[in-house]
């Protein structure tokens, strides 16, 4: 009997069940509608939060009212407020826009693991937080690259059903590129999510927003989005870290000065001074370009700052690495110096969250050695920090159903391994150098 006929039918049936397995990106998404809604002058918008120095929080809102007054009133019991905390507030103008009254308040100190009530201004609907907790376990959502389309409102779903304690964002939020309008539908956008869990957040190239000699950069992310910069030593509020249940993160940035005779290098030095390995055992970094990137997209963009950065990251032994930019998935081995490195920081590049540019599909064939996992579709990631020794993260699509994890992996401490040890001097040489 001919064997041909027989191979060519098991060739068929693998090719179609494979055909079968792999999985197919659907189509784009519209960007959102934001129907117009009028509400009071003194009614607060955008409520979101962030972690704001030990056992405190920062309530950022906006009003109309340009005399509506910048406190908060809070307690663990609804509508029954034991606390009332008064802050500060800001407001700019970009060519014709004016903003409405930004309100920054500073609230605590508060408990670990607590559920919060509060009230911004005096008035408007009662909100609530749950503070991170004291100790392990705790969990990160990861989503970068947000942006305004139905992808993100699926993201946003998909997080909603995640049982996390602090959102990771690692730059480009609302996509408003210049059309401060849209700084505005984003924040009533993510207001469900980002005034009840702590949002933590680095700039991306969409936050620019510069026009030679009329504007700087940054102006709206700053006045809108401020985080512990001040808390954390920094002068900028486009670098800064901070702490929670042993975790000490430190988010960069990717478009303000980061070589050795930069504030930002020289801030990330004596940052990583004082970092106490026994008390923050984990040492995760975000910053929003990815310097291993095996998509055809922004190819060698994070290549300078990686020069000048990774041998401080490498010495210091940061254990995770969290970026966005590239539309896109991607999980590496531990790396250092463009090869494996079981010293090296876990890189991830996550900037997959929904923003209306589209996927990044083209990647660079074969892979690196160090690629683990790549795919070009919109999701978001959690980090769970069990213990000391142990991290578990997942990947989620958001064709998927929540509990569905796209990519997995358990990725042990560094500390854990002895490689914190095994650096010490070296970490001790380039901390005290010039």
């Amino acid at each position: 009997m001919d064997s041909k006929p027989i191979i060519t039918l098991l060739f068929l049936i693998s090719a179609t069940v494979i055909a079968a397995q792999e999985y197919v990106r659907p189509p784009p998404r519209k960007a959102l509608h934001f129907p117009w809604s009028r509400k009071h002058s003194s009614h607060p918008q955008q409520v979101h939060i962030s972690l704001a120095g030990d056992k405190h929080m920062r309530v950022t809102w906006i009003t109309n009212d340009k005399s509506a007054p910048s406190i908060v009133e809070y307690g663990t019991l609804s509508a029954k407020y034991s606390s009332v905390a008064q802050g500060e507030s800001t407001s700019y103008s970009y060519l014709l826009y004016r903003s409405g009254k930004i309100h920054h308040t500073v609230i605590g100190p508060l408990e670990h693991g607590t559920v919060y009530f509060y009230q911004c201004g005096g008035q408007g609907p009662e909100f609530q937080f749950k503070t991170p907790p004291a100790q392990f376990p705790i969990t990160f959502a990861v989503a970068g690259d947000l942006g305004q389309t139905e992808w993100t409102k699926s993201t946003l779903d998909h997080i909603d059903q995640c049982k996390y304690d602090v959102h990771l964002l690692p730059g480009d939020l609302s996509y408003a590129d210049y059309m401060q309008s849209r700084w505005d539908t984003f924040g009533e956008l993510v207001q469900p999510l980002a005034s009840a869990r702590p949002w933590m957040v680095t700039q991306g190239n969409h936050e620019k927003e510069n026009i030679p000699l009329l504007k700087d950069g940054f102006a709206s992310y700053n006045s809108r989005w401020k985080m512990p910069c001040e808390e954390s030593g920094s002068s900028s509020n486009l670098y800064y870290s901070f702490e929670v249940a042993g975790v000490h993160a430190i988010m960069l940035g990717s478009y303000t000065d980061y070589d050795e005779y930069s504030d930002q290098y020289r801030w990330l030095k004596a940052d990583l001074s004082k970092v106490d390995r026994q008390k923050t055992p984990w040492l995760v970094v975000l910053f929003h370009v990815p310097w291993y990137n095996s998509n055809k997209a922004h190819q060698g963009e994070g290549d300078s700052m990686m020069a000048a950065m990774e041998p401080l990251l490498y010495a210091a032994s940061v254990d995770i690495v969290l970026a966005g930019h590239v539309h896109a998935y991607e999980r590496t081995k531990r790396v250092n110096g463009g090869k494996s490195d079981t010293c090296g920081a876990v890189h991830i590049t996550i900037g997959d969250g929904g923003n209306r540019e589209g996927l990044a599909h083209k990647y660079i064939n074969p892979s690196p050695e160090w690629s683990v996992f790549r795919e070009a579709s919109f999701g978001h990631g959690e980090l769970k920090i069990v213990n000391s020794t142990h991290a578990f993260w997942t990947w989620h699509r958001n064709d998927d159903d929540e509990p569905v994890r796209s990519d997995q992996v358990w990725i042990t401490s560094l500390l854990s391994s002895g490689c914190v040890a095994e650096k010490r001097h070296e970490l001790r040489s380039i901390l005290v150098g010039p």
